[in-house]
This record gives C-alpha cells, sequence and structure tokens, in this order.
C-alpha cells in the first residue's frame, strides 16, 4: 500500500518541489501523508468490516451504467499510473546501464514485472509481502544514502516540517504534493490486501483487533513513505533551491544534475539515485498489476486465469508507454510534458474511487456498527473535498496554459460538465443514504403502524 506513496510520479513532485520551494513545503507533505492515511485506513476498515472489497462492492451498490463508468475510471488512473512507473523504471535501467540502453529497452524490461509478480504470488501473499519489504527497504536505504552525503540542514528541515509557509510562487508545487499522493487505484488495492488475513467476521472483538493492527500497520507504512519523501525533497533542497536550472529539473535529467552539483564521491550519485529510482519503479509497476487484478475482476466479476488478466492489464499501459519511448526517447521535454498530461488522468479520477468509498464505510446496511461515526465522516468529507479543489485548481491551470482554440474550450467545457454532473451524481447517492434519510424512514413507518394499530 505504501508504494503508491514512493513511485516515479512521487519522486518527480518531491524533487521538483524541493528544487523551486525549497524546505518550504515539508509541512505540507507531512500533512498530505495524513489525509491520505486516514483515507487508507477507511479503505481498509471497509475491506475488513464487510469481507469484500471496494470494486466488488461498487458493483453491488451501483447501477450498471454507473458502475461501468467507474470501473473504466478506474482503470484509466491505472494505466496512466502504469506509464508513469513504466517510465521512471526506465530511465533509471538506463541510467544505471551508463545509457548504453535506450528508453524502449527499459520498458520492454519492466514489463516482464508481471512474470516476476505472477511468479511470487504463486508462493503465498507472505512470501510477496517479503518481496515488497526488500524493495522498500533498498528504497529507504539508498535516499537515506543520499541524505547523509549531500548533508542537507537538519534545521531547515525541522522548519520546513513544524513551521507552514506558502508563497504565491510556490502553489503549483503544493498543489503537486498533495495530488501526487493520493492514488485512486491504492484504495481499491487496500481494500483487497486485507482479505489475505483470516477474520472471524461473526465476532465483533475479532473485527475490531484487525482493524486496530491495520490501523498500525498502515500508519507505520506510511511513516516510512514520509521519511523517505523527507530524503528526497531535502536533498534536492539542498543542492537546486534558487539555483537557475531548478525549474528544468524533471525525472529524466535529475541524475545528471545531481552529479554535477554533488560531484562523484566514493560511489557516483548518479548511480545511487539510478538505483532508487528503479527499486521505486519496480514495485510501483508491480503493485499496478496486482491492484489491476482486483479492480477487473471486483467490478466485472471475471473468473479468467491470472496470468492472462495480469497480460491484459500491463498490455494496456506498456503499448503506449513503447509508443512514447521510442518517439521521446531523448527528449525531457516531451517526458515532461507526457508527465502533466499523466498527472491530469490522476487527478480527474480521484473523485471516482474517494466519494464511493465514503458513501459505502458511511452506510450501515454494509458496515454494520463499523460504520464511520459523525465526526470521522464529517473529517473524511472535508478531506475529500479538499483533495478534490486542489486537484480542480491543479486542473484548471493546467488546461489554461496547454489548451487553445475555441472548439478545444468548447468541447472541453462539454466534457467538464459531463464530468461534473457525474460527482453531482455521486454525491446524491451518498447523501440520500444519510442518517437523517434513514430516520426520517424509520419515523414514517413507526407512524403508519401506529395509525394502523390506532384503527
Amino acid at each position: 500500500m505504501c508504494i503508491a506513496f514512493l513511485d516515479p510520479g512521487n519522486l518527480e513532485g518531491d524533487l521538483q518541489a524541493g528544487a523551486i520551494a525549497g524546505y518550504s513545503l515539508l509541512w505540507l507533505l507531512m500533512w498530505a501523508t495524513a489525509m491520505g492515511l486516514l483515507i487508507q485506513l477507511l479503505s481498509a476498515r471497509l475491506g475488513v468490516a464487510t469481507g469484500k472489497h471496494l470494486a466488488e462492492l461498487c458493483r453491488e451498490e451501483y447501477p450498471t451504467c454507473a458502475r461501468m463508468v467507474l470501473w473504466v475510471m478506474a482503470e484509466v488512473n491505472l494505466i496512466g499510473s502504469d506509464i508513469q512507473d513504466v517510465i521512471g523504471s526506465a530511465i533509471a535501467i538506463r541510467i544505471l546501464s551508463n545509457g548504453v540502453m535506450p528508453l524502449w529497452a527499459g520498458v520492454v524490461i519492466t514489463a516482464l514485472d508481471c512474470f516476476i509478480f505472477l511468479f511470487f504470488e504463486n508462493y503465498g501473499v507472505r512470501r510477496f509481502e517479503a518481496f515488497f519489504g526488500v524493495l522498500i527497504g533498498i528504497v529507504a536505504l539508498i535516499f537515506a544514502w543520499m541524505f547523509v552525503e549531500t548533508k542537507p540542514s537538519g534545521k531547515e528541515v525541522l522548519l520546513g516540517i513544524f513551521v507552514p509557509k506558502l508563497s504565491s510562487r510556490t502553489i503549483q508545487q503544493a498543489v503537486g504534493v498533495v495530488g501526487c499522493l493520493i492514488m485512486p487505484y491504492n484504495l481499491f488495492l487496500h481494500s483487497a490486501l486485507v482479505q489475505s488475513r483470516k477474520i472471524d467476521h461473526t465476532n465483533k472483538g475479532r473485527v475490531q483487533e484487525a482493524l486496530n493492527y491495520y490501523s498500525i500497520q498502515s500508519t507505520l507504512a506510511l511513516l516510512v513513505s514520509f521519511v523517505i519523501n523527507i530524503f528526497v525533497t531535502s536533498v534536492f533542497a539542498k543542492g537546486f533551491y534558487g539555483s537557475k536550472i531548478a525549474n528544468n529539473i524533471g525525472l529524466a535529467n535529475a541524475g545528471q544534475y545531481l552529479q554535477e552539483v554533488y560531484g562523484s564521491g566514493v560511489f557516483p550519485i548518479l548511480f545511487i539515485w539510478g538505483i532508487g529510482l528503479l527499486a521505486a519503479g519496480q514495485s510501483s509497476t508491480i503493485t499496478g498489476t496486482y491492484a489491476g487484478q482486483f479492480i477487473m475482476g471486483g467490478f466485472l466479476n471475471l473468473r479468467i486465469k491470472k496470468w492472462m488478466r495480469a497480460l491484459i492489464t500491463r498490455s494496456c499501459a506498456i503499448i503506449p508507454t513503447m509508443a512514447v519511448a521510442l518517439i521521446f526517447d531523448s527528449s525531457k521535454q516531451s517526458l515532461d510534458v507526457l508527465s502533466g498530461w499523466l498527472n491530469v488522468i490522476q487527478s480527474v479520477q480521484i473523485p471516482f474511487a474517494l466519494i464511493p468509498l465514503l458513501c459505502l464505510v458511511s452506510k450501515e446496511e454494509i458496515m454494520g456498527t463499523f460504520r464511520i461515526g459523525v465526526v470521522l465522516k464529517t473529517i473524511s468529507w472535508l478531506v475529500a473535498a479538499l483533495v478534490i479543489m486542489i486537484n480542480g485548481y491543479f486542473l484548471m491551470e493546467f488546461f489554461s496554459s496547454e489548451v487553445n482554440g475555441a472548439i478545444v474550450g468548447v468541447i472541453l467545457g462539454m466534457l467538464t460538465a459531463v464530468y461534473v454532473g457525474f460527482i453531482i451524481y455521486l454525491i446524491w447517492r451518498a447523501l440520500s443514504y444519510s442518517p437523517w434519510k434513514k430516520f426520517t424512514q424509520t419515523k414514517t413507518i413507526a407512524l403508519s403502524e401506529f395509525r394502523k394499530l390506532s384503527n
């Protein structure tokens, strides 16, 4: 679950925030991680309390048309995220091969991840978790090594974490920090991952015990990811904040700039960065393949072989990624444009996983006594509204700068109207299951029965 907070897209957001805003957005990174933790805990709560994951419950609770839209959006989100992860892994492979391996060759190598996934899954979920533990450990050690080698200011790091600071020049980076931490596919994944433990759902005490342990586990996992994100942001803040090249740094050229600023040392920092990026990219692509199993199987209730489902999921991302790698192999600017559009895809999808999740965990008919209370429900909806508004701001800024022409504007306006309309529909369904409505319905039935008895 915490891999989604450490994928190449997040690393790019971290390095750009550090290079352009320095240490000033570390406090926002902390609170964004806390918001992400809250949402992930709700996802785990849904899976533990119901014994089903989010995609399965969406299939059962929403009408066919709405369900298919939610499924398509989840698949598009997964494909967009997978493209970013594959490109990140391909860049890392090119760095570690000293430029010998072209980008398209790295994409081909990364495509084999689905077979690694199938290999480990055949040996049980515990070994699969251990494999991910090793990858996360590599990421943590590599970026901790970079942090120690570059020696960022400890005082500045602490001030950045605990003293909120935001200027008009860093709004875009602030939006990126919040937006890239909430991955819609991760909500489907986490609600399914909790099914790997045997829980006696007839015993409320055992269910609550499981929820407590999952809360501890998730908090520790995201604490690790938060620390790693701090390492990356601080390294680039130390080396590039206030420099002329700060606005030009992206995932494709970050390693070269690190090498120029920090030098070779005992072990070239370029290769340290490449190893960390490769571990993050490889683990996140496998995670995406794993999430794809649950999304496709849950929404469509398909009973096809796992290798076939994994192949379909991976092919949907690899084919467009290969096209991009062949066309823009050496163009850093083109890769940045691609990354911008992929971030748009991620932002667009957030309401289509977040709103159904909040709707479902609030329903007593589904959650029973484990539905969230009024306080937690209010906080969750406020967090969801904040995340959706932040991403809405990002979308407006992106389209205003990238999209031109009256015809394109009209088409974009129509699509926006449909998009907002569907979000309103999802919110309406959530409100239609509110405790007040249930109370009103119960009171109406009671009055009707009372009149019958009186007559």
